[in-house]
């Protein structure tokens, strides 16, 4: 009786959820269950999508009433009835064929490796083993989303590793950024690791959410209590002799130690050193002020006139989110910003929804699979010049026109009825020349009378008065500078020395950061960085899946040394000079080197440092195995010298 009643309820749960399932994913899932090309067939090819998940697919009414119908009964036969997946492991052909069906578009064939790679992750494939020495060890620092990714690959492959941490908790910024509206402009289900998936109660989850998971899935994995919190590392060193790294730590009590291990991965992050505009008066602000990066939960904005210095990704989420509370609000823009729809900006996911997701594994691996497509891949081509091109000024080819049309003819529904909000928010220069940001209310918030975009950036600061370029003054209770962080001085949280002494800052004389595949520096052995230079993903996309790719190669350098008996590897500087020059050629053909706007994506030298140029098939392609001969190598030394803490 139990059992039927377990039953019966489980059917209606699904029963519940499907109305809210996506469908061109569902049609996904009934190919893969029943092995029916009818599935596939052109009487359910959605309408193509642009901007979201196309969760209709723009079907008729009873196309999808079919597709629900039938993904019910494929469901409860399989998790009642025993019936076996029929496509349980699908080939290359098969995948390409369903999501070129499902994006209504031809996904090319050269993708089929790398999406079979997501599913075997999806489901729990970790990667090979590592075999090393009892007594090699590694330092990771930082416990952020990158350092959490790599302790629990470390973990699983039975590899001896120190996890250290500044903070009192995991998360990185997403522990440490707390104002009001923080939260990721990524899709939570593709903003997930491959080996954690995440119970999202948002389609766009905010930061607390995210701190959450990341903490969950550092416990769940078994790393977060071996992580040494409140440990900072003042600096790590190479040692040439004994081929180890000597990192000395401050720690949570104001001791110090030196721990030596054999190898070094940085998980630092590169949102951690808040960027203070050059603004003469502005520490002087008669009353409360407060960078974004720093957020004050103490400070009162009820009633409070507020400014905001900046316009970018943090202005654009805190300002929505406290329009309503403050008396009036004052923003400061230095250049226009593209924002594109954001039809799901704090929409929950329905708690039937979420049951399915946990309850059907197979639809959450597919649902994440079309979304690394539209998210991931997509608007990639429309970021190259096109020489032919007659409009550079405001686009670089005929894609990226139409992302300017699509972008433009929001914005001008958002602001209908006001030209002079018009004329102050569309950009002159292509979309996505910066960060493309999503509109998190933004255009809606301009329109209240309590709001006023200033078109002059912040000029300076007297009292409680911020005057701007363009002579207006506005006064402030509170002011909030919302202008981003030092991203292209890669590493700044540590000080890093190589060889001879040489610091990782004069190797990149400051700002010039390079890196091959942007995790390794000749000069500097057995040092990896995750999320280093040209790592960062410009053309929207999973940040996390770029962490995994680089984290998948350097696994396969650890795997190599054990197989060889390696104690340091090296970088060479022909492959790391060939790279790097190679990926600013690619970047030159591309929009981030457009002259319409200046961009945190470039350096002093107009040297594009955080973008990566390469689609994500071919990062993950040129990261998937490291080949030593990109390397030099030496053995024997390292595998006699004991990593070791010593206290003072």
């Amino acid at each position: 009786m139990a059992h039927s009643e377990d039953i019966d309820q489980f059917h209606q749960r699904i029963a519940e959820a499907l109305p809210s399932a996506n469908i061109p994913t569902l049609l996904l899932l009934l190919y893969q269950f029943t092995g029916r090309e009818y599935w596939l067939s052109p009487r359910f090819i959605p309408a193509k999508s642009g901007w979201d998940d196309n969760d209709s697919g723009g079907l008729a009414i009873e196309l999808q009433a079919e597709i629900r119908d039938a993904a019910l009964s494929a469901i409860l036969a399989w998790r009642h009835q025993g019936v076996p997946i029929a496509r349980a492991d699908l080939s290359a052909e098969e995948l390409i064929g369903m999501l070129s069906m499902s994006e209504a578009e031809s996904i090319p064939p050269e993708y089929a490796d790398m999406m079979i790679h997501k599913l075997r992750r999806y489901s729990g494939t970790v990667p090979d083993p590592v075999c090393l020495p009892d007594n090699f060890r590694i330092l990771v620092i930082g416990a952020g989303m990158s350092g959490i990714a790599a302790a629990v690959r470390l973990r699983q492959l039975g590899v001896s590793y120190i996890q250290i941490e500044k903070q009192d908790r995991t998360g990185g910024v997403w522990h440490s950024h707390r104002y009001p509206g923080c939260g990721v402009d990524t899709p939570g289900h593709l903003y997930s690791f491959t080996f954690a998936s995440g119970d999202w109660s948002k389609f766009f989850p905010l930061q607390q959410e995210i701190d959450e998971y990341l903490n969950r899935v550092a416990c769940e994995f078994g790393i977060e209590s071996s992580i040494r919190y409140g440990t900072e590392c003042l600096f790590s060193r190479y040692d040439e002799e004994s081929r180890t790294w000597h990192s000395r730590l401050r720690l949570s009590d104001g001791r110090e130690e030196t721990l030596v291990t054999n190898v070094v991965i940085s998980a630092v992050g590169g949102f951690t050193t808040p960027k203070w505009p050059n603004i003469p008066g502005l520490r002087d602000f008669d009353g409360p002020l407060v960078h974004t990066s720093n957020w004050n939960p103490k400070i009162t904005l009820d009633g409070k006139r507020v400014a905001v210095i900046g316009n970018g990704a943090s202005a654009m989420q805190i300002v929505p989110a406290i329009a309503d509370r403050v008396s009036a609000l004052t923003i400061f823009q230095r250049s226009r910003q593209w924002a594109a729809p954001f039809p799901k900006f704090l929409m929950s996911v329905p708690e039937s929804m979420q049951f399915l997701l946990r309850a059907v594994p197979h639809y959450e691996w597919l649902y994440r699979l079309r979304l690394s497509w539209i998210f991931d891949t997509q608007v990639h081509e429309s970021l190259q010049k096109d020489p032919a091109w007659p409009h550079p000024d405001r686009s670089v080819n005929a894609l990226n026109d139409g992302h300017r049309e699509t972008c433009t003819r929001y914005i001008e529904e958002q602001l209908a009825g006001r030209p002079e909000l018009l004329a102050k928010v569309i950009p002159p220069y292509p979309p996505f020349g910066k960060r493309m940001l999503l509109d998190n209310g933004w255009y809606r918030t301009l329109l209240k009378p309590q709001v006023t975009l200033v078109d002059s950036a912040a000029a300076q600061v007297e009292g409680k008065s911020i005057r701007a370029i363009n002579g207006d003054s506005h006064e402030a209770d509170v002011l909030i500078v919302a202008s981003g962080y030092d991203i292209t001085r890669f590493l700044l949280p540590v000080q890093i020395f190589g060889r001879d002494g040489v610091t990782v800052r004069e190797a990149w004389d400051d700002d010039d950061c390079q890196a091959y595949l942007g995790t390794v520096v000749p000069g500097f052995p057995n040092f990896f960085m995750l999320y280093g230079p040209n790592t960062a993903l410009g053309h929207r996309g999973n940040f996390i899946f770029t962490i995994e790719s680089q984290l998948d190669y350097v696994l396969s350098v650890l795997r190599q040394m054990g197989e060889k008996k390696l104690s340091e590897v090296e970088c060479r500087q022909d492959v790391y000079q060939r790279y790097n020059r190679t990926i600013q050629e690619m970047h030159q053909k591309m929009i981030w080197s457009h002259p319409g706007m200046s961009t945190y994506f470039r350096n002093a030298r107009g040297r594009i440092v955080t973008n990566s140029p390469w689609r994500l098939i071919d990062y993950w392609n040129l990261t998937k195995e490291a080949d030593l001969s990109d390397y030099h190598t030496m053995g024997n030394v390292g595998y006699q010298s004991k990593a070791s803490a010593e206290a003072v």
